[in-house]
């Protein structure tokens, strides 16, 4: 039998919570960890629906990337959004547990998934962070198997990502070699990039006056979009918890998520 406590202590394993930021809310945010779990929902976000299919296809719990509850609670409204959705939750007993910038920064997490959808080569992924300080960072800085376009390398990160859509901020005729990134919102980074020599980056969420600093430091900014650069880890979460429970628990893979953005 396997209990919510269990799935945590793996989760621990795969992201240490210790990487986590200050200002982060990773864990169990909702649930008894003394629950019994047979069919787990690895998602990036907690949505209505999320909670719907969880209740009517008899899970017992979700792992999600983004935290279901991220700053304090004053009141549980069930007619206001958040409320409704906790609800919803603890009424179908689906416990949820969160990974968020523990995972951004774990070893095989979020960035490194990122690096390997864009063609990074692997050999060359090392932490955004000063390398002599930490052995984890939020970001990535590697290196490409050959120098590309911008353009070009700007549209194989599209493909790679399964995106609709990017956008681009051109930092001048420099070619792409060495790539820094960070999934979701990463534009704090793009001065540290630069200064370690990036030719790219790859972020989402980028704002204008991010675009206006990054073409006076003349590196290459590809907004791929917070969801692009982040949902790939779902799938690869879910193979390593059947790696370590999947002979005791049952663990699906929330493929149906989409983008909240359309470009009309």
């Amino acid at each position: 039998m396997v209990k919510c406590r269990d799935v945590m202590d793996v989760m621990e394993r795969i992201a240490p919570k210790k990487l986590a930021e200050d200002w982060d809310n990773p864990g169990l945010l909702v649930g008894n960890p003394n629950d019994e779990v047979r069919r787990i929902l690895v998602c990036l976000d907690v949505r209505e629906e999320t909670a719907k299919r969880a209740a009517e296809e008899g899970f017992q719990m979700i792992v999600a990337h983004h935290p279901v509850i991220f700053r304090g609670l004053k009141k549980l409204r069930t007619d206001l959004p958040d409320g409704r959705l906790l609800g919803a939750l603890l009424r179908a007993g689906v416990a949820v547990f969160a990974a968020h910038t523990n995972l951004d920064s774990a070893e095989g997490g979020v960035n490194d998934v990122l690096a390997a959808r864009i063609g990074l080569d692997p050999a060359t992924i090392a932490p955004l962070g000063n390398a002599d300080e930490l052995s984890e960072s939020l970001g990535r800085v590697g290196k490409l198997p050959a120098p590309m376009e911008a353009r070009a390398f700007a549209e194989q990160v599209r493909k790679g990502l399964g995106a609709k859509n990017i956008r681009f901020v051109s930092g001048g005729d420099r070619p792409v070699k060495k790539v820094g990134l960070c999934s979701g919102s990463g534009a704090e980074f793009i001065e540290r990039a630069a200064l370690l020599g990036c030719d790219a980056f790859v972020t989402g969420d980028v704002r204008y006056h991010d675009a206006q600093r990054a073409a006076a430091l003349g590196i290459h900014v590809i907004d791929a979009g917070h969801f692009a650069t982040e949902q790939p880890v779902v799938e690869i979460l879910a193979k390593r918890l059947i790696e370590e429970l999947g002979d005791k628990v049952e663990i699906v893979e929330d493929d149906a998520a989409r983008d909240f953005f359309e470009i009309l």
